[in-house]
């Protein structure tokens, strides 16, 4: 997350028409403690028994853990493209959702 919160200006249109939520099965309590260590500039929402990653096929069962997945949703709320698994050390995949969000947001 932190790669989305450096680079969020370029990336994400520094929030201009881009809502970013990260969800995570870590507690409520945990993802308010990093957010505001952090200083992320976006929302993050608890999913701690793993319902949101199930119903957007997320969700390991094997692990027992949300996968890092990636969702564009256009203005109308259709999703337009999925990065399922998004990798966070990849540059190719940061290139890849710049285009993604640019291609919604223009």
């Amino acid at each position: 997350m932190e790669a989305y919160r450096d680079q969020y200006a370029t990336l994400l249109k520094d929030g201009k028409k881009v809502v970013v939520i990260g969800i995570s099965m870590d507690a409520d309590t945990t993802l308010h403690a990093w957010m505001h260590d952090e200083d992320f500039p976006f929302v993050f929402v608890s999913d701690t028994g793993g319902a949101v990653g199930r119903k957007y096929g997320a969700y390991s069962v094997e692990n027992k853990i949300d996968v890092r997945y990636l969702f564009v949703i256009d203005g109308s709320g259709k999703i337009t493209h999925v990065m399922a698994p998004f990798h966070v050390l990849d540059p190719a995949d940061y290139n890849t959702m710049k285009a993604a969000v640019d291609s919604v947001t223009k």
